[in-house]
């Protein structure tokens, strides 16, 4: 779980698919109100007050966004008056949780070279897997693609193929949107396999 503070009411957690299992549950589990579900939210506020100082209030906004292949943005954000001593009775009784979940079907993955990116661009080629944008920011390389373009079978075999060269970025693609380079706008890994040889 990495915690980030975007402003002084709002952070951001990632959690990755592995923090799930680890606590017992799923993807799917989260779109349920379950004692563990409640159980991980309490989790991520006691986790956020101890190390950004985060401090819940009355009403507590959380937006979850489930990325294919990285795991679960979750961005908390509170809308009254900071509490002024952190409370676990108070937060079991009084928190009302404002919940919205949004599912996502880009795939984001992050290359430490521009070599990587050939070499995933020349094994997909076979599968007719050629689209996607490439980034840069800082010093790393960075994929976007969305699957619902793509006729391919199994997601999760292509997510295992684009692991092999690469990681699941930890990183939005907002973020990398907004500060980084787009080096190649669209259908990166057609003009990837075209470009470069082996």
């Amino acid at each position: 779980m990495r915690l980030e503070r975007l402003n002084y009411n709002k952070i951001k957690i990632f959690l990755t698919f592995d923090d799930l299992t680890e606590r017992g549950l799923t993807k799917e589990d989260l779109w349920r109100n379950s004692f563990k579900v409640q159980q991980l939210f309490r989790e991520m506020i006691e986790q956020a007050s101890d190390e950004l100082g985060f401090e819940p209030t009355h009403s507590l906004s959380v937006e979850v966004f489930s990325l294919q292949a990285q795991g679960m943005v979750v961005i908390l954000t509170t809308k009254n008056e900071a509490v002024e001593e952190f409370d676990e009775e108070y937060m079991d009784d009084f928190i009302e949780m404002q919940v919205t979940l949004d599912e996502s079907t880009d795939v984001f993955f992050e290359f430490h070279s521009f070599e990587d990116l050939i070499q995933l661009a020349h094994r997909l080629s076979p599968l007719n897997v050629d689209g996607g944008t490439v980034y840069s920011f800082n010093d790393r390389f960075y994929l976007l693609m969305d699957f619902d373009t793509y006729a391919f079978g199994n997601t999760e075999d292509l997510i295992a193929i684009l692991a092999e060269y690469g990681s699941p970025s930890t990183i939005t693609k907002y973020r990398v949107h907004e500060y980084g380079k787009i080096l190649i706008d669209y259908d990166a890994l057609l003009y990837i396999k075209q470009t470069f040889s082996l």
